[in-house]
């Protein structure tokens, strides 16, 4: 079956599925897609869902609140919760069989803010977007792509200890590292010089999610 091509200005949905569930969705807005790469964004005011404990320790839980999220996932049990989207502008690449996204995040007015590399699964596509499931390690960068900072490392060290990242996983993980790294010194991929790739589109509505948000993950995509 030919994978779905997603237009120009619709929805694609972003989920994290793991233990053949829904951990989190959120709607974006499609800027482009060859059938590989997949372009979108997402504004302020857009609303997701993300798993109780998670929307917690946002809503300043703490260090320890964020902790139990893993928790949460390791034994199964999770609600979710329903969170908006703030603050900022996100323009995110997903690429096709790379265990990495890539994002700028912006100020409502444009200014850039920092590039984040977010590491997860290579993501696979639905009738409604993308599944993935996100890895927690984080690789924070500044605008001018000149220093970088890790992210998260005591929740990927805590979900390794819980065995959500078996050592397999581990092992993918420290090569996406590289090939991160690589890309960001080599100015290749996502960070290769181009003023139009990352361009702010105009405001437009704002995505929804779909019914079918939650639906049952396929067995393909629920890894």
């Amino acid at each position: 079956m030919t994978a779905r091509v997603f237009p120009p200005g619709g929805t694609a949905v972003r989920r994290d599925v793991v233990y053949g569930r829904v951990w989190s969705a959120m709607p974006y807005t499609v800027l482009t897609d060859d059938g590989a790469t997949l372009t979108l964004t997402a504004r302020p005011g857009t609303e997701t869902l993300a798993p109780a404990s998670w929307t917690a320790a946002a809503r300043g839980g703490g260090d320890a609140a964020r902790l139990d999220c893993i928790q949460d996932l390791a034994a199964g049990r999770w609600e979710l919760d329903h969170w908006t989207w703030r603050d900022t502008v996100v323009l995110s690449r997903f690429t096709a069989g790379v265990p990495f996204s890539v994002h700028r995040f912006l100020t409502p007015e444009g200014r850039p803010l920092h590039w984040y590399v977010n590491f997860e699964r290579p993501y696979r596509r639905t009738a409604i977007g993308i599944d993935t499931f996100d890895l927690f390690l984080d690789l924070v960068i500044t605008p001018d792509l000149s220093a970088y900072r890790w992210k998260d490392e005591d929740e990927y060290a805590q979900a390794r200890r819980l065995g959500v990242v078996d050592e397999a996983t581990h092992r993918q993980m420290d090569r996406a590292r590289e090939l991160a790294l690589a890309q960001l010194r080599e100015r290749t991929g996502p960070f290769a010089p181009d003023p139009d790739a990352w361009t702010v589109p105009p405001e437009g509505p704002l995505p929804t999610l779909p019914a079918t948000a939650l639906s049952t993950p396929t067995a393909e995509a629920a890894r």
